[in-house]
């Protein structure tokens, strides 16, 4: 077992399942989203207008591609302060609502978890790393929901 563990792609094996925009459809908060990357975005948004536009992206590439680019009016109030919060509560919806993913997760022991960014910004970098430079908030909440489950 290595001592770290890197992704980015969805498609990655096995480890893709990470990512949010890999294809499992889940329920959170009483609405079923095709990925996790939807549920996440879904609290984006100031207007439920807004909103739909995103949820009707063809991709979930393309979803947070868009929902990224938001203006600042665009965005609910107090986001940057809830949106970690809301990753940790899709990714235990996530894990919990599937066994298969549960269990990859589980498998990696306690071996470091990073996304691995290819394009070098903000989002990348905060979420995961780009050139080992980054705060690595999703490979932190999946190792600390591994922990607990």
């Amino acid at each position: 077992m290595s001592d770290e563990i890197r992704f980015y792609r969805s498609n990655e094996r096995p480890y893709g399942v990470f990512s949010n925009l890999f294809r499992r459809e889940m329920d959170f908060e009483g609405i079923n989203f095709p990925t996790a990357e939807h549920a996440y975005q879904y609290g984006k948004p100031r207007k439920q207008e807004v909103c739909d536009w995103l949820m009707a992206a063809p991709s979930p590439s393309l979803l947070a591609v868009a929902a990224h680019g938001l203006l600042s009016w665009d965005i609910a109030p107090g986001w940057s302060k809830h949106k970690v919060e809301r990753m940790r509560n899709v990714l235990i919806a996530k894990f919990q609502q599937h066994n298969d993913l549960r269990q990859i997760l589980l498998c990696t022991g306690d071996a470091k978890i990073i996304e691995v960014g290819t394009v070098d910004n903000d989002v990348n970098r905060f979420w995961g790393e780009v050139n080992g430079v980054g705060k690595n908030m999703l490979g932190i909440l999946l190792m600390e929901i591994r922990a607990t489950l």
